[in-house]
């Protein structure tokens, strides 16, 4: 049986999901990173895309979302 007060737990969950999404959001910046090194490796954000089986739009937008500024993916073959 949990003997916390309620108002403790959801306050403990709210501050396990702040770090949650910071987690995420580090990650999701990460990945943009190696997205934007595989697309200057490869020579398009296709060729990553067709190397990870996953559709370009998802490799491009998350370059554009998360990358650094002013790394927005090259789109041709």
């Amino acid at each position: 049986m949990n003997t916390k007060p309620w108002r403790q737990r959801v306050r403990e969950e709210e501050e396990l999901l702040e770090q949650l999404q910071a987690q995420v959001s580090e990650a999701a910046k990460r990945r943009a990173s190696a997205l934007a090194e595989g697309v200057a490796e490869l020579g398009s954000v296709y060729k990553v895309a067709k190397d990870l089986g996953k559709p370009w739009t998802t490799v491009s937008q998350a370059i554009k979302k998360h990358g650094p500024a002013g790394t927005g993916p090259e789109t041709t073959e």
